[in-house]
């Protein structure tokens, strides 16, 4: 079984605890190791798993080769945490068998976040809740939601909220690897082609192969992510008004999303219109923000800055701006979210809840 080897040993002596990666080759996994790389060390050793035909590769992590095996039962045998980088219906058949024998299971995926017996957890909201883990297993929210939640759960607990209305624009790479090749493939096709976007159909009939999406992404917008649900509504717009009622641990919470996929490869963009208990103060808003770990507060009119996805891809951060009060409510701000969707919303969220984990079981 491939791994890399660490130091060892935590404080008082004791070992540190060993941690498994599953999907270790796939989109977000590459960002995990480098996350791996780059982090704080916290592990002893590192096992890589991924699907057979993956087996075999040896991919760097803390500098070392690491050969990426078979994902087995026996990969899980003494480790502590197993970290799941792959989708829903593989992490759903293999997290169990990862904590039946005894790993603290981290799923990235959509699998459990529903699940009423495993926390959604966030750590800069909801980071107590890691000791929490009947089933042994804990869970992070979507892309979207990692995109905004952390600096709307700063705002709640100076505000208390109470409502949400919000638009997302999210990347393709949403759509995982296959989404950003077939941008990649549309724009290739319709580049310099300025008699495009003039008549109806030109558009898709010049792109050809739409790929995971319901429509042509180059030269276009797509108000649809996910799969349909009742009212006409799209899975993940369902998922983003679950997921912040779970993580921000208000069940009634009013949350109103449309979601949209736009022509960017890489980080969601979250317009937000957010209603709260107490009346608002623009100025100690934005400063609350500025203050936020996990925030970064690009916010200057006069200047023209404000956060946009080519700011925040390839940075950890959610990115504010356009932080306004409403015109017409006093107690509600409407602001401007960035977030790089494989970074803080798949892979580093991940990393910081196993990392919880890893401290909470070294003595």
């Amino acid at each position: 079984m491939g791994s890399t080897a660490g130091p060892g040993t935590g404080r008082g002596g004791r070992r540190a605890p060993a941690l498994a990666v599953v999907g270790a080759t796939g989109a977000v996994g590459a960002v995990m190791l480098d996350l791996l790389s780059t982090r704080r060390d916290v592990y002893g050793e590192i096992r890589l798993a991924a699907s057979p035909r993956s087996a075999g590769r040896t991919l760097r992590v803390r500098g070392a080769g690491t050969e990426v095996a078979a994902l087995a039962p026996e990969v899980f045998d003494g480790a502590d945490v197993a970290v799941f980088a792959v989708p829903a219906r593989v992490a759903a058949a293999w997290a169990p068998v990862a904590a039946a024998r005894g790993a603290v299971v981290v799923d990235g995926s959509a699998a459990f976040r529903a699940d009423p017996g495993v926390p959604l957890i966030v750590p800069e909201v909801n980071p107590d809740l890691v000791r929490d883990r009947p089933r042994g297993v804990l869970a992070g929210p979507g892309c979207t939601t990692l995109s905004m939640i952390v600096a709307l759960g700063a705002l709640h607990a100076r505000y208390g909220l109470r409502e949400l209305v919000v638009a997302s624009y999210q990347a393709a790479s949403g759509a995982g690897r296959e989404g950003a090749e077939t941008l990649y493939a549309q724009l290739e096709k319709v580049a310099g082609d300025r008699a495009l976007g003039h008549r109806a159909g030109d558009v898709r009939g010049a792109v050809g192969d739409l790929g995971p999406f319901p429509a042509p992404l180059a030269l276009n917008v797509v108000p649809w992510t996910g799969d349909p649900a009742d009212g006409g509504w799209c899975s993940e717009e369902l998922s983003i008004r679950d997921e912040c009622r779970k993580v921000l641990g208000l069940p009634e919470l009013k949350v109103a999303a449309t979601c949209v996929r736009v022509p960017v490869v890489t980080a969601h963009s979250v317009a937000v219109h957010a209603v709260f208990a107490e009346r608002v103060d623009q100025r100690e808003a934005r400063d609350v923000l500025a203050r936020s770990p996990g925030v970064v507060l690009c916010d200057n009119p006069e200047m023209l800055e404000f956060p946009t996805p080519s700011d925040a891809v390839g940075t950890d951060p959610t990115w504010a701006g356009r932080v306004r009060r409403s015109l017409d409510d006093p107690r509600a701000l409407d602001l401007f979210l960035c977030g790089d969707n494989l970074r803080k919303g798949a892979a580093l969220n991940t990393a910081q809840i196993a990392e919880l984990v890893a401290a909470d079981l070294t003595p």
